[in-house]
Formats: structure tokens, sequence, C-alpha cells
């Protein structure tokens, strides 16, 4: 089965929680790398008219412009270790601007012009975009894997009510290791 591999937001606002996380998230790259599967990433950002009133963009209603990532600010940049593994790769990089990466971009298209069949899932945060968009991706049809220790968000307690719910209803949490394995 052709499988991706989806890193969403691995962004400088989220550094404190990838401490746990990031060594999986580049064990993963590694691997899609070595056996040419591709990987893709998302980058969470608004627009300077998204930040201006009046608001249309729900999760600047909701966040506010101050609790909302400005795209091109330093906050928005993707983490020195991942920029490296995306440049150095030519890998996709999806800009999205609400949870679900699949909403307002060309995701599903570049899933569909790999071929691909299974998608898997990491980075941040958990509860908030990984999860969103592993259930957008298996409500599209495709299998879909989150994976825990290549995971992180803002407490456990967050952490594993999103792995609880999608693992639920929606498709397999696995550790690092068990995708690895699963993969080979």
């Amino acid at each position: 089965m052709k499988t991706a591999l989806l890193i969403v937001d691995m962004q400088v606002i989220f550094t404190s929680m990838t401490s746990r996380c990031l060594p999986n998230v580049l064990t993963l790259s590694a691997h899609f790398q070595h056996h040419s599967l591709p990987r893709i990433f998302t980058q969470h950002g608004h627009t300077k008219e998204e930040l201006t009133p009046p608001y249309k963009n729900q999760l600047v209603k909701k966040w506010g412009p101050s609790g909302s990532i400005a795209k091109d600010s330093p906050d928005w940049e993707l983490m020195p270790d991942i920029t490296k593994i995306a440049a150095d790769n030519d890998c996709p990089i999806i800009h999205k601007n609400t949870y679900d990466a699949f909403i307002n971009t060309n995701l599903a298209e570049v899933l569909k012009e790999r071929e691909i069949q299974r998608v898997v899932v990491c980075g941040v945060m958990t509860d908030c975009c990984c999860d969103t968009t592993a259930r957008s991706a298996f409500n599209r049809g495709f299998e879909t894997w989150l994976v825990d220790d290549a995971c992180g968000t803002a407490s456990e307690k967050q952490h594993e009510t999103g792995l609880n719910g999608f693992g639920y209803a929606f498709g397999e949490v696995l550790q690092t290791e068990e995708v690895l394995k699963r993969l080979q």
C-alpha cells in the first residue's frame, strides 16, 4: 500500500511541545526518505487580511489575532531541523489556515497525484491539527495512522484525549517503532 508521511505544523511557535516527539518525527522522516516514500509538510498561518477585523477565519475569531500565527512571522517558520529535511529533499509544504490540512489547500490533490492510499500523521498539536487532519484523511478514504510518540501538544491530557478519540472511531494509533516495523 503506497504510504505518505504527513508532518503537521512543526513550527517555531510549537517548539516547547516537541521535546518528546521531534526525535520520532525525524526518525520517521529518515525512514520515509531512505525508502523513497513521500513526505509532506504542513505549515499553519494567517495572512494580514485574516488577522484584521472583521475576522472571517474561525480560528482567528476564537483565538484572536494575538493568539493566531501570522504568516511569515518568526513563529510561523518551520523548526530548523524540519526546515532542513523539507528543503533538502524538495518535499511539498502545504500552507493552511485551519486545523484541517485538507480545507482550503491542495493536500488531497498532492496525495492523489502520488497515488497514496495510507497516510501516517505526526507533528503538533495532537488534539487539534493532527487529529483533525487524520480524521479528515480517514473520511476521504485514506487508511490513516496517528503516531502517538511522534505527536505533541500542550498537555498529556490533551494528547491522550486526541489519540483516544481518533483511535476509537477513525484509525490506528501507533508508536514510531510499530510504524517502522509495519512498513518494512
